[in-house]
């Protein structure tokens, strides 16, 4: 189950951010370039979603910063459960 939480964590974002990207404009209207939303998709998926879903013509500001905030508490949290996985589950000698 962990396994299955860890699976999903690591690549919904990034399959959420590819099909928008894809299929809609509001990555390429949220960016100037191509360059920032794949550093985003690579490192920061749930950051760069967060970014491009409360994303409006004027920008961001307010509180949607705060979502914006809990996109990188998220992938913060998908990394520290990551190495904490490797760390506690290493085979016995």
């Amino acid at each position: 189950m962990c396994c299955a939480f860890l699976a999903l964590a690591a690549f919904g974002p990034r399959f959420a951010l590819v099909l928008i990207w894809i299929f809609g404009d509001r990555v390429d209207r949220a960016f100037d370039s191509w360059f920032w939303p794949l550093l985003g998709l690579i490192f920061l998926p749930w950051t760069t979603l967060a970014y491009v879903v409360v994303w409006g013509p004027g920008g961001v500001d307010g509180a949607e910063w705060l979502v914006v905030l809990l996109g990188l508490a998220a992938d913060i949290a998908t990394y520290g459960a990551r190495s904490a996985s490797q760390r506690y589950n290493r085979p016995a000698y």
